[in-house]
């Protein structure tokens, strides 16, 4: 009798020495029909579970969006908040690995490993710069609940040295609880150019991006499509989507479109829109009545102009700079507005929490000016011969074709009420916007404004997730006992007006800059450069009172102010904080990097080398590169008369012979021909992109180098004879940080390239391709007239042999402190 048709079951006993069913639910005989079957089935989320989305903005301050205060059009948040929750007093860390971080995993950014970015590997525990095996994320927790978990965007919780497809990928997305990801492992990217996509654990091999790519639309284009595919296999399954926006981070680049909505609208300049602003905020009821705000940051290092002090040049080229900024904002809501649009199309908004926020406030990384070259202005090199801001045509502002970033003037007028900006423990760095949507879950009635003053902090956000879609945590992970959470959930906060914090009590640290907050009070230590690391300068506030942090009352009130001293002392040591480390201390790297200087020998077809696996190959550093042209191929020469071919031959014959040999069973045999022959064209070897690079090609019988000093672009070409085997350039570098160039054919010289800038710190910031210049065009004529250019000759590899450094390790310390920055 058949399994399908059992009337009766005889139960037998399995065997002591049997294996394998010691979880079994069913019984097992020796045939099916003496058998009972069982299944195991994965989790599923509980009846009526939310989608959860959470969107992450990089580098926005408080005021950018329209709930907030803002001027710039966000018709999605304005939706979203007039009906959910908005927390006014909202805290996250001053920078944005340590954000992502906190947030993914509701833990201390420090105990989790990442007190800095991960653009550095000091070897610490609160700077692992990766997450520990027992460090549980929100993802994970999900999908142990039966979510379906996706991210797209910024991910920058992987150090720079393991951003590479030979690295262990132990903390990549997928690694960490997603099913599916799409975007940059970089804390940065290109919005036109994109130096390295990731699809889920695998680098996407784009050779060239279509003409009207913009990545913030790409993102979007996924994240939609993973939620459609969703549904299309399973109509109820609950999933997450984490999306990480890469803007706001420079280089601001927008979509012409986007950036002419915007066109003249910040002619008045950053002082009449920061008190702009503050009106606003204070007729929206997010702060009391009463509360001041200085007119503008004043303290040395970190002061902005006065508007009308500048000449009419720089508030024409400042006012270009925030008009970029501004799309960018609009483009962001854009896409949300896509997603909520996906939601109520399935039927769903009402059922999903959406959370809306930013890493970390805006940043006065432009400096004074701002800048059109990104990458040599945040070098920040102490050279008068340095090229720092490239005065490019103010047309190309925003465009694919240039990095800018604003002056800090409009990044304190981002931040609009506080003092201070990205990277520092004060307001400006550390208070940002949340909103929070939910209209099944968290129903407002009239009397509820929706606004909430209570603290909460960014390690609140995972607790508060899991309560509010009655979800738990596991408690192990991967066989070790999981991190407990340091945050608390806010879900009472959310739903109920009158409901206090129960954060009551948060250290914060960054690059030496200090804070501590407890029942209202916060005390605060701006780290000078010069100064002592471990002896702050407190300032102490009761930002009940004084929510902008304006008056310092640590002399009125010393003794709270040593309380709370001892008490971040106590919470530093809790959280691997300690040894404190200053930005110099930050350049230190692990000793087994030095092997990412070997030489290295490409083959053609080789993916586009990594970022920063291709900048070690030549910075600071003299270099050649060879490129070997004596890969055999057919004569162009005629074909002489062919012959009969050999009787009994068969050139289909399976397994007998290929393609390739068949051809030649019934052609002439080729004559082999190496070296270079006459219509051989395209690129050797590029590195780089429109923001900086160098390249080698090859046209109309010259070979020919091309250098991008950060837009600035010189080439010097020379005929290459027929038959060349081997083309060499050699970099040698000479004071100023400058390299001179020398091609070689066979050993003699044939042209030079003299006093080209060094590309240093985050530059080049596409890898090296070989035999095509791909994805962002490091000569942008000859992108235009030849695309990607293709070599199309014998190119059997190209070889780089890294010389020894010759810059001086303080101005390599200093530089790469800045590029750290640049990434943050």
């Amino acid at each position: 009798m058949t399994c399908g048709y059992v009337a009766f079951t005889v139960t037998m006993a399995v065997p002591s020495h049997a294996r394998g069913y010691e979880s079994f639910g069913g019984s097992a005989g020796r045939t099916c029909a003496e058998s009972t079957p069982d299944w195991t089935y994965p989790p599923t989320g509980p009846a009526g579970a939310p989608n959860i989305v959470v969107v992450l903005v990089d580098d926005m301050g408080y005021s950018d969006i329209g709930p907030f205060g803002s001027e710039i059009e966000t018709p999605t948040l304005d939706r979203l908040a007039a009906q959910g929750v908005r927390l006014s007093n909202y805290h996250t860390t001053p920078l944005c690995s340590p954000s992502r971080a906190a947030l993914l995993t509701g833990i201390n950014a420090h105990r989790a490993g990442f007190g800095f970015v991960a653009n550095a590997d000091p070897g610490y525990p609160g700077l692992r710069l990766e997450l520990a095996d027992d460090v549980l994320t929100l993802p994970e927790m999900l999908r142990d609940n039966g979510y379906a978990t996706y991210a797209v965007g910024k991910w920058h919780l992987v150090r720079d040295a393991t951003m590479n497809p030979a690295a262990n990928r132990g903390s990549w997305p997928t690694q960490r609880g997603f099913d599916r990801y799409y975007g940059s492992l970089e804390g940065l990217n290109s919005f036109y150019y994109p130096n390295q996509l990731i699809s889920d654990a695998s680098v996407v091999d784009v050779e060239e991006y279509p003409q009207d790519y913009y990545l913030t639309d790409d993102l979007t284009d996924k994240a939609l499509s993973y939620i459609k595919d969703l549904r299309a296999h399973d109509a109820d399954k609950p999933f997450f989507l984490y999306f990480a926006h890469v803007a706001m981070h420079g280089p601001l680049q927008a979509k012409a479109e986007d950036q002419a909505k915007y066109r003249g609208r910040y002619a008045e300049g950053w002082d009449e829109l920061r008190r702009r602003r503050f009106a606003e905020q204070l007729a929206h009821g997010l702060f009391p009545p009463g509360t001041q705000q200085k007119p503008r940051n004043t303290e040395p290092g970190y002061e902005a102009a006065q508007w009308t002090s500048l000449s009419a040049d720089e508030q024409r080229r400042y006012a270009k700079y925030m008009e970029v900024y501004a799309g960018m904002v609009d483009s962001i809501d854009q896409s949300l507005g896509r997603i909520v649009d996906l939601l109520d199309e399935l039927g769903e908004f009402d059922n999903t929490i959406i959370v809306f926020t930013s890493d970390n406030g805006g940043t006065a990384e432009g400096g004074p000016e701002g800048t059109r070259s990104y990458f040599a202005e945040f070098a920040h090199v102490d050279d008068p011969e340095w090229v720092g801001d490239v005065a490019h045509d103010e047309d190309l502002i925003g465009t694919a074709r240039l990095g800018v970033h604003y002056p800090r003037g409009w990044g304190q007028a981002s931040n609009t009420p506080f003092r201070f900006y990205k990277g520092q423990t004060f307001a400006g760095g550390v208070r940002v916007p949340l909103v929070v949507s939910w209209p099944k879950g968290l129903p407002r009635t009239d009397a509820d404004s929706g606004i909430r003053h209570e603290y909460a902090y960014v390690t609140d956000l995972a607790p508060t997730l899991l309560e509010l879609a009655g979800l738990r945590s596991p408690s192990v992970r991967h066989g070790l006992p999981a991190k407990e959470f340091d945050g608390v959930s806010a879900a009472e906060l959310l739903r109920d007006p009158t409901a206090q914090t129960l954060h009551t009590e948060q250290y914060s640290e960054m690059t030496g800059h200090r804070g501590f907050y407890r029942d209202g009070w916060k005390l605060l230590s701006l780290h000078e450069a010069d100064s002592d690391l471990d002896a702050p300068n407190w300032q102490l506030f009761d930002v009940r009172a004084d929510p902008t942090e304006l008056h310092d009352l640590s002399a009125r009130y010393p003794d709270k102010a040593a309380e709370l001293a001892r008490a971040w002392d106590e919470s530093a040591w809790a959280n691997t904080v300690f040894p404190l480390l200053t930005r110099a201390d930050l350049s230190r790297r692990r000793p087994e990097e030095a092997r990412f200087a070997a030489p290295i020998r490409l083959l053609p077809g080789t993916p586009t080398l990594e970022r920063y696996r291709s900048q070690r190959l030549i910075a600071y550093r003299d270099f050649t590169i060879t490129a070997d042209l004596t890969a055999a191929r057919p004569s162009l020469d005629p074909p002489r008369a062919a012959s009969s071919p050999t009787a009994g031959t068969d050139v289909h014959a399976a397994g007998t012979a290929s393609a390739a040999d068949a051809r030649a069973a019934v052609a002439p045999t080729a004559r082999p021909e190496i070296g270079y022959r006459r219509g051989d064209e395209g690129v050797l070897v590029a590195h780089g992109d429109p923001l900086g690079g160098y390249l080698l090609y090859i046209e109309d019988g010259e070979v020919v180098l091309g250098v991008n000093s950060y837009g600035r672009y010189a080439s010097v070409g020379a005929p290459l004879p027929i038959g060349a085997r081997q083309i060499t350039v050699r970099a040698t570098v000479r004071p100023h940080l400058r390299w001179d160039f020398t091609i070689e054919v066979d050993d003699t010289p044939l042209a030079e390239l003299t006093d080209r800038v060094q590309l240093v710190g985050m530059a080049p910031w596409t890898g090296i391709s070989v035999g095509v210049d791909a994805r962002g065009p490091v000569a942008w004529e000859l992108r235009t007239r030849r695309g990607s250019f293709r070599y199309t000759g014998g190119l059997r590899a190209v070889t780089y042999t890294p010389g020894p450094i010759q810059v001086p390790q303080r101005t390599i310390e200093a530089v790469e402190r800045e590029a750290e920055y640049a990434a943050e």
